[in-house]
């Protein structure tokens, strides 16, 4: 048994200490007391069943610290996983909380290996390691979603590691000893390779997303019916049928900040695609709220401020790009999102009874259908074709 140090409790973090748990000591560090002390109780602070599953039914060797020294003393390995959200003013990922743990974890335990999680620029990791004149650090890309983060590392489709030596394929068998599926891939390569999968896979998803979602603006505007069209298109298998579900446009924790710095890490270099995807969104988000614009709502209900069911993340999210928009032209807005615990969203009230919620507003949008809708279908604004997150 090993000491693995894992600083930030969120999706990455929190899955990644659970994984790890059921083999080694795990110590977990953040710096809301109110995470740590929820994980300390066996409970889950973020939504997700695997996860809450884990730590009130298995035996975890896992606790939680708000104290570095507590997390990093005497650890093998430091899990660095805390949040790097684009600034549009860097036009770049802000990295400092990752540099402010890889400080800590250098000073605390020298001796240590850094496996940085968090979604990074390309090119990061080789300059932070000449930063601190050190080989100790490495990046390893996760795959997750929201809601199935711990499913999606106890099943993962592959294991990347960034690093090719010994340390890289130790850290990699920790990751598959792990898991629950077997004869899984895993690939050692290069830290900057690791890095443009990671933002390579995203922005491809998102392109995908981008894809059927412009396919059914056309829809739209030439009054087709556009389940009909999915349907043939994805019938081809060298398209498939799977993540084609028109929607509001791509959000959440990665899409949206990865496409972007995936974006910004292309200049200098040719393209047209990329930035194609990334604008691809914003056209999207005004598209629907034309639609719902043309309705002339005096009243617009937002039912949930989350990208899908089974999350309680909501940053990014679009359906908050269609509510900025459609305020912007005057009309009013309620939202109703359980995860709130704020009676205001920027400047539009949070009902909280479900029945008032609907009674009030003229029109619903919704990004995902749900049956707590059902009785008022005839109020609902979705483009939510096939009912499923994806």
């Amino acid at each position: 048994m090993i000491k693995i140090a894992v600083a930030g409790l969120g999706y990455v973090g929190l899955s990644n200490a659970v994984l790890l748990a059921q083999k080694h000591q795990v110590v977990a560090l953040d710096i809301d007391t109110g995470r740590v002390a929820t994980v300390n109780a066996g409970k889950s602070p973020i939504e997700d069943r695997e996860i809450s599953e884990y730590l009130s039914t298995r035996d975890l060797n896992l606790s939680a610290t708000t104290n570095p020294a507590e997390a990093f003393s005497g650890a093998d390995y430091i899990i660095v996983a805390t949040p790097t959200n684009y600034d549009a003013k860097m036009n770049y990922f802000d990295t400092k909380s990752v540099e402010s743990v890889i400080q800590s974890a250098l000073e605390i335990a020298p001796g240590a290996s850094i496996i940085i999680k968090s979604t990074i620029p390309v090119g990061y990791t080789q300059s932070i390691r000449d930063r601190f004149n050190t080989e100790s650090i490495i990046f390893s890309p996760e795959f997750l979603r929201e809601g199935k983060a711990l499913y999606d590392n106890l099943h993962p489709s592959r294991i990347i590691v960034g690093d090719e030596t010994e340390a890289g394929r130790r850290f990699a068998e920790l990751l598959n000893e792990g898991a629950a599926s077997s004869d899984v891939p895993v690939i050692l390569t290069g830290s900057t390779e690791a890095e443009a999968i990671k933002l390579f896979a995203n922005t491809f998803l998102a392109m995908r997303v981008a894809f059927f979602n412009e396919l059914d603006t056309y829809a739209m505007r030439h009054g087709l019916e556009p389940g009909s069209i999915i349907e043939g298109v994805s019938m081809d298998p060298r398209v498939g049928d799977y993540y084609n579900n028109p929607s509001f446009g791509y959000g959440g924790y990665c899409l949206p900040k990865d496409t972007k710095q995936l974006l910004a890490n292309y200049e200098n270099v040719p393209q047209n695609l990329i930035a194609a995807i990334v604008a691809s969104n914003t056209t999207r988000k005004d598209v629907v709220a034309e639609q719902i614009v043309a309705r002339s709502p005096k009243t617009v209900g937002v039912y949930r401020l989350v990208m899908k069911e089974g999350s309680d993340n909501f940053r990014d999210s679009a359906i908050q790009g269609i509510m900025k928009r459609i305020k912007a032209r005057g009309i009013k807005c309620i939202v109703y999102e359980p995860a709130l615990s704020t009676d205001e969203f920027y400047n539009s009230r949070v009902e909280r009874n479900l029945n008032v919620f609907k009674a009030e507003s003229d029109l619903i949008i919704a990004n995902r259908r749900h049956d707590d809708l059902a009785d008022v279908s005839d109020k609902v604004f979705t483009r939510d074709l096939l009912q499923r997150d994806s």
